[in-house]
């Protein structure tokens, strides 16, 4: 049956990637890890401002902030979402079908981006929810939730899941092992940046300011230096559009 129109090609994917267990048990192990993360630094903000050490408190923080702190280990659990959703078919050879369908590798990649992306977005608005839900009670007196900052940290954060998926899924058809692709995303987006930042020397931290970690990271935090948040967005989104254009190059350089 061929799916070579493009709104064929993405219904295809998305019954693909909702058909496969890992899928959901992916969401779930980034739900757990949330819910885990966000309780844990929430724990922690409100210790600080309750043991003897006076010099650590933090005063009061908000939701928002502790939902992005969390995102820095959940990340990691949601990426596999994007990397999945094209390596598992090269581990079991079902891309040859889906390449006999969709003959466009092009058309095939990006459909395969569009329903990563929004799985990946759809998921981090639920892992922000969830996040910010065990986080507020956890703070009591020291936090603070106001409505439209906390909204808008819970979509910052899928949206910024929502391209490090669509990173992973184009570093994994360039790469097509799933244990080399998230080597190199490790690399990508913590070593290698903070090997970078270790020395503390300026231009190697500005070198580090436009890995995708570093520059998902001032995004969500709202920085104006060194550039600003939008910044760190296109960014990441560059970093995102160039491991497509990886991925979509090798896959009509190589056989599947």
């Amino acid at each position: 049956m061929s799916t070579s129109t493009r709104g064929g090609a993405v219904a295809a994917e998305g019954t693909k990637l909702s058909s496969v267990p890992s899928t959901w048990w992916t969401a779930l192990a980034g739900l757990l890890v949330m819910a885990a993360s966000a309780g844990q630094l929430a724990i922690y903000a409100a210790n600080d401002n309750t043991n003897d050490d006076p010099t650590d408190d933090r005063g009061i923080v908000t939701v928002g902030s502790v939902l992005i702190d969390s995102v820095e280990l959940t990340q990691y659990v949601v990426l596999a979402l994007g990397l999945l959703a094209i390596t598992a078919e090269f581990t079991s050879g079902t891309i040859r079908t889906t390449l006999q369908c969709t003959p466009s590798r092009g058309r095939v990649l990006l459909a395969k981006a569009a329903v990563a992306g929004t799985v990946t977005f759809a998921l981090g608005l639920l892992l922000g929810g969830v996040g910010a839900l065990v986080a507020r009670p956890v703070l009591g007196e020291w936090g603070s939730a106001p409505v439209a900052g906390t909204i808008g940290d819970i979509v910052a954060v899928a949206a910024y899941l929502a391209l490090i998926g669509v990173l992973a899924l184009g570093l994994g058809a360039a790469l097509r092992n799933a244990v080399l692709t998230i080597t190199v995303l490790l690399a990508t987006l913590m070593i290698v940046p903070l090997s970078l930042q270790e020395p503390d020397i300026d231009v190697l931290n500005r070198i580090a300011d436009v890995f995708p970690g570093v520059a998902g990271a001032h995004f969500l935090a709202g920085d104006t230096e060194p550039y600003p948040s939008l910044v760190g967005l296109l960014l990441l989104a560059g970093w995102a559009g160039a491991a497509l254009l990886l991925g979509r190059a090798a896959l009509r350089r190589r056989d599947a």
